[in-house]
This record gives structure tokens, C-alpha cells and sequence, in this order.
């Protein structure tokens, strides 16, 4: 009978590993809610690698610890010291039914975390660096993109400012892993309209990466070497990762992961070059790190004074025109720090700690709000933070302050009130003079600076067919912001209800409305003065899998701008979605039909697409269009794997699309992409 179980339990894991390949929905909506809060596509696709990685090396539940569940960034860390606490008092797992009668573990967190997830008997692996190095795997991945229409940036045959390489977009990344222990890789990355192997760019691409990266060797649970991220405490003062705000996801409030982690992608900024190391001694933890690169920055020379100094940091990455270039690398940047952690099973408590220095002074343009901005050519942050789990309560925060002693505090409590009911609170503080260089926390404005707010979520399930996620937000801006000529205030809310009648089936929907003051547009007066920008918007969305093999989906979304001011704006966005993949079959594909009508950019609206491996497009809709897209997979064999996609809008009334060096002439906007993978 055990073994019978064993069986039932491994052809289901195979299973779902097998149809577990596309962006979970959750994930879809968080990137979504991040693109649309940066009104910008983030180019760090470290979170869909890890997932993948996780795929083929499941996290064994018998033998993970805390840190290794908080990488799968799915559990909270109510959930991971509940799971740990019951590991302790029953043993190893059996089965993964066993997980239902982990306290605050619910049938849609489990449904979740399954694809990367496993329950074996511990298996001692070699732990040598010779085995490390010769018994991974090696890949290499080929991305190809172009516009294919031609944009003002390449029309050579007018005056002005162009672009001085080629539309081609040209992605590579080789990298080594062997499970989840070591990996080692070079990335290679050219933006379209940048040069190759010529002028500027002399050495092929305009962007090189490369990361070495171990774990569990001994005391030292991580070592890296060359390009990497430090994330601490709750990134009130450090978070370089990929990390969420607000989302129908309403226990995710928490910042997680450990301090250092590899980076490989094409993002240009966002991380540290040089060495960093993470040491375990029993219930104390250390690390420390130090980086040396080279940045972009706008430079501006000061011929009155005779001072050289920047004003901003440049983080797009791109270097396509004779300014741009101009500004490349042209900053040394300095970084060092770490942080101790003691630990136990229900706390801890960690002392963080960092400081730059820059070759040439920052000094923000002299506009109000930039009152309080980073000066000069150094800074520094420091921060302590901190967890509490008693029963079903998770008390965690951070306290912060800058060079100039300036503070910062974000408090947060996670509650099972029941089986059924999950509730969270999310309280910051953060002085109008607090800045961190690569600060990303939980808050409403972009960066951890000028705010106040209370956050409060609950999440009720009623049984295992509905769900119900709400959140409510308030919070106020002290002092000025860009285009916010006034201390100002607004609210935001979520409530969303999901149906899964069963396992075919699956339905949600949602409304969200926002009131954010902001200055009055078209104002004629001498003086801005600020006004509501109310925002609300109702989503629904279905997904039917008609067979194992094919599953339909589509989305409704309404939007409403200023809703009750004279100029009010609405938005209008569906699709419909054909996604077949076959069991066992090296052949998958995906279509795109979408229709969208938005009265400008104020009432624009985003929508998650799929894409090639390791890749997603969340572009922005506005104004009125259709819009399709058909991607194509076929696996050759085991070690080689081809993807092709096609995307075009179509705006019938437009003469031009784009603006600037990107504006095309014409009512078509066509991207042909092509990747190419091999395993060896």
C-alpha cells in the first residue's frame, strides 16, 4: 500500500512538473503591478530563472532550511517557521498530503509551491569543488529581437540625431549549475541602436556580465565573485533584487531573501561587482562584500566654479546616440559593507550596514523637492533589523537611518487568525531626509523616502473553492515630489475574489481604485496647486483547460481616470488566449487576439504577455488598437530548444507611433523575436 502511494504521489510530481512551464498567474499580476508602479519593463529575469532552476532541482522539504525556502519567495516567513516547528515535532514528511496540517499552509499555497517542491529521503551529495565543477550542466542561450518597422532613430536620409549602431537586439548568456549549489556564467548584452564591434563599441557588446557563485561549502553558505545583489533586512537601506509592492497577493508584504545572490541578466545598474561572502556559525551569520565598477551618470561641468559634479544616475543602459555614450562609465563607483544576523527558531535580530563613494560629487538640480537629495561624494546608510514568530503571529521590521542621521522605520505583522483567515499589517515611517543609494522596501513611492502610511490585508477563504484578497492603503508625502508641488496625501485598495470550481476552471476578478494628489494639469496660475487624481479599475479573467493539452483564457479590464472631473478619462482592454501544450511533446505554442481603447496615456493599461524562455513583455496600451502575438517552442532534442515569436499592434487611426527617435511612420508596430538554447 506504502509503496502504491509512493507511486500515485511521483506520477502526480511528474505531472505537474511537466505542465508547471509558464509564469504562474500570481507572479503575472505582481510584475504587471511592478511595470505599471515604474512605468518601465525591468530587465532582471533572475526570479523566472530561479523558478526553472527550482523545477529541475525541487527544494526537498525534509532538509530545507530557512534560508533555502525563503528563496522560492512563496512562502511567508509565518509559514516557513511553521513548516520547520512541524518538521521538528513529527519528523520527516511522508507524503505531500502531509502539508494540508501545517498550520497556516492552505491548499493555494501548496498548489503553488508544488512544481518546485520535493519530499525524498536526504541524499548525501558530494560536497567537493572538483565534483561541483565537472557534474552540472552547461548552457547557452541566443536571444534575438528587432522592430521591424523603421523608427526616426534609423532614418538616415533626414537631419538630426540618430542612432549609430543597428536595430538589432542581441542577448547571450553561457552559464554553468550544478543544482543549487554552484553556478558560474557570462552574459553578453546590445540594445537595438547601439553599436557592434565598431566604434563605441570596439569590443562587441556595449554590456559584459560575469558572475561566479557557490553555496554551502562548510560554514560558508555563499561566495560571490564578480556580479551579484545585496539584499538586506526589509530594503529600507539595500534591496538590489527583484522585489514586489502591493498585490492581490496580500501576505507577500515581507521582503526575502538572503543577502547575496547571483546576477546574470541584462540590466545594466542594479547590482555590485566584486566579492561577497556569507558565513553560518551555528545561530550566527555574517557577511561582507565590496564592489568597484563603473556607472553612468548625466555629467555637467560647472566652468563659473570650476567644480565637476553629476546630477543624475543614468540607469537604462542604453548608449545608442553620441550623448549617450558620452555619459557611459564616465563615474567610478566605490561600495562596500555587510551585515551580522544572531538567529533563532522564532527570531532574529541583524545590524546592517553600507557606504559609497563616488569619483565625482552628485548635486541634484536645485529644485524644491530635491531639497533633501543625495550631495556630495560620499554616503552611507546603516539599519537594524528584525523577526518575531509567537504562535500564529510573525512580527518583523527594520529601523534605518542615512548619513545625516535622518530615519526610517517599517514595521509589519503577519496574522493566522484561522485556518481560513489570514490577515497583515504594514506600518512605515520615513523622513522627508532619509535616502539610501538602492533602497526598494514596501512603500508607495518608488524609493524609501518622504512617507507615512499604514498598509492593512486580509485574505479569507471560505472552503477550497473560493478565495477573497482585499487591502487597503493610506499614506502621506511630508514634503514636495516630482510633479507634487505641495505635502500631499492619497489611498489606494484592492478587492479581489477567485472562483476554482474545479480543475479545469479557474476565475477572478477584481476591482482597484486609487486617489493620489498630484498638480493640476493645464494650470494657467503662477503657483501649481494640487488636486485628486482618482483612478479606479475593474478586471475579470478566465482560464478554461479544455483538455490537458489546451487551455483557453480571457480578460476583461475597465478603467476610469478623474472620474468625476471635466476631464475624465476611461480605458478599455480584452484578450483572448490559445495556449497548447502537449504532454511529452517537443512542439508548444501560444496566441494572442487583443483589442484596447484608452481616451490617452493618463488611461493607459498593461497586460502581461508570454514570451521566449526566461523572458516577458509587459507593454503599455493607450489609445485605440488591436494587438496580437503567436509564440512557437519546439524542443529539437533533450539538449537543444528553439522559440519564435511575432508581436504587432495595429493603431487604424494613426499616422505615426512612438515619439522621439522611436516615432514610426505609419499605423504598425511589428517585433519578430528568436532564441535558441543548448544544453550540455
Amino acid at each position: 500500500m506504502k509503496k502504491t502511494v509512493i507511486i500515485f504521489i511521483l506520477v502526480q510530481w511528474l505531472f505537474i512538473q511537466l505542465k508547471a512551464q509558464e509564469t504562474p498567474e500570481v507572479t503575472e499580476q505582481k510584475l504587471e503591478n511592478l511595470t505599471e508602479s515604474d512605468q518601465a519593463e525591468t530587465e532582471d529575469d533572475s526570479y523566472l530563472q530561479e523558478l526553472d532552476q527550482f523545477r529541475k532541482n525541487p527544494v526537498n522539504l525534509n532538509v530545507a532550511d530557512d534560508n533555502e525556502l525563503k528563496e522560492l519567495r512563496i512562502l511567508t516567513d509565518l509559514q516557513i517557521s511553521n513548516l520547520i516547528s512541524y518538521r521538528k515535532l513529527f519528523g520527516k514528511f511522508v507524503s505531500m498530503y502531509e502539508l494540508q496540517a501545517v498550520p497556516t499552509w492552505d491548499i493555494s499555497t501548496i498548489k503553488k509551491l508544488l512544481p518546485f517542491i520535493t519530499i525524498a529521503t536526504p541524499v548525501s551529495f558530494s560536497q567537493s569543488i572538483s565534483d561541483r565543477l565537472k557534474g552540472g550542466t552547461n548552457s547557452v542561450l541566443i536571444r534575438y529581437s528587432q522592430i521591424m518597422e523603421r523608427s526616426a532613430g534609423f532614418d538616415k536620409s533626414t537631419p538630426g540625431i540618430k542612432y549609430l549602431g543597428s536595430p538589432q537586439k542581441l542577448f547571450i548568456r553561457y552559464r554553468y549549475t550544478y543544482r543549487n549549489l554552484l553556478q558560474y556564467g557570462l552574459v553578453g548584452d546590445k540594445d537595438a541602436g547601439e553599436q557592434f564591434f565598431k566604434g563605441a563599441q570596439k569590443q562587441g557588446f556595449d554590456f559584459y556580465s560575469f558572475h561566479f557563485f557557490a553555496r554551502k561549502i562548510g560554514i560558508i553558505q555563499s561566495l560571490a565573485l564578480g556580479d551579484f545583489t545585496v539584499n538586506m533586512g526589509q530594503g529600507l537601506i539595500q534591496w538590489q533584487g527583484q522585489a514586489f509592492g502591493k498585490s492581490a497577493d496580500v501576505m507577500s508584504v515581507k521582503r526575502q531573501s538572503t543577502i547575496l545572490r547571483p546576477y546574470n541578466s541584462a540590466g545594466e545598474y542594479n547590482f555590485h561587482r566584486g566579492v561577497g561572502i556569507t558565513i553560518r556559525k551555528k545561530n550566527i551569520e555574517a557577511t561582507a562584500f565590496a564592489s568597484l565598477r563603473k556607472i553612468s551618470a548625466n555629467f555637467v561641468a560647472d566652468t563659473v566654479n570650476n567644480e565637476d559634479f553629476f546630477s543624475s544616475f543614468l540607469t537604462s543602459g542604453y548608449n545608442r546616440t553620441t550623448s549617450e555614450i558620452e555619459d557611459r562609465n564616465n563615474l567610478t563607483q566605490t561600495a562596500f559593507g555587510g551585515n551580522v544576523t544572531y538567529r533563532t527558531d522564532n527570531w532574529h535580530i541583524g545590524i546592517n550596514g553600507i557606504y559609497y563613494h563616488f569619483s565625482t560629487p552628485i548635486q541634484k538640480r536645485p529644485e524644491p523637492y530635491n531639497l533633501y537629495a543625495i550631495s556630495g561624494s560620499n554616503w552611507n546608510n546603516m539599519s537594524v533589523d528584525y523577526s518575531y514568530t509567537y504562535r500564529n503571529f510573525h512580527f518583523f521590521g527594520e529601523a534605518a537611518i542615512d548619513k545625516n542621521f535622518n530615519k526610517a522605520m517599517l514595521n509589519g505583522l503577519l496574522i493566522s487568525a484561522d485556518r481560513r483567515v489570514d490577515l497583515t499589517v504594514v506600518q512605515r515611517s520615513i523622513s522627508p531626509g532619509f535616502q539610501s543609494i538602492n533602497g526598494n522596501a514596501f512603500t508607495e513611492n518608488t524609493y524609501p523616502t518622504n512617507e507615512n502610511g499604514l498598509y492593512a490585508g486580509i485574505s479569507i477563504r471560505p472552503n477550497s473553492f473560493w478565495r477573497i484578497d482585499a487591502y487597503g492603503d493610506l499614506y502621506r508625502f511630508p514634503w514636495l515630489k516630482y510633479l507634487v508641488d505641495a505635502p500631499s496625501y492619497g489611498k489606494d485598495f484592492l478587492a479581489q475574489v477567485t472562483f476554482i470550481p474545479n480543475k479545469l476552471v479557474e476565475l477572478y476578478s477584481r476591482f482597484r481604485g486609487e486617489s493620489k494628489q498630484s498638480n493640476q494639469a493645464d494650470n494657467t496660475t503662477a503657483t501649481n496647486y494640487i488636486v485628486f487624481l482618482p483612478r479606479q479599475s475593474w478586471r475579470t479573467q478566465i482560464s478554461y483547460k479544455i483538455n490537458p493539452s489546451i487551455i483557453l483564457r480571457t480578460r476583461i479590464e475597465l478603467l476610469w481616470y478623474n472620474k468625476n472631473e471635466p476631464g475624465k478619462e476611461k480605458g478599455f482592454l480584452t484578450y483572448f488566449d490559445f495556449i497548447y501544450k502537449p504532454i511529452l511533446r517537443p512542439f508548444s505554442a501560444n496566441l494572442r487576439l487583443q483589442y484596447f481603447e484608452t481616451d490617452s496615456y493618463d488611461s493607459r493599461l498593461y497586460a502581461f504577455e508570454n514570451d521566449v524562455l526566461y523572458s516577458f513583455s509587459i507593454p503599455v496600451f493607450y489609445g485605440k488598437g488591436y494587438r496580437y502575438y503567436l509564440n512557437l517552442n519546439y524542443d529539437i532534442n533533450k539538449k537543444i530548444s528553439v522559440w519564435i515569436r511575432w508581436a504587432q499592434s495595429i493603431y487604424p487611426g494613426n499616422t505615426s507611433i512612438g515619439s522621439g527617435l522611436d516615432t514610426i511612420d505609419g499605423k504598425r508596430k511589428s517585433e519578430i523575436k528568436t532564441e535558441l538554447r543548448i544544453l550540455f
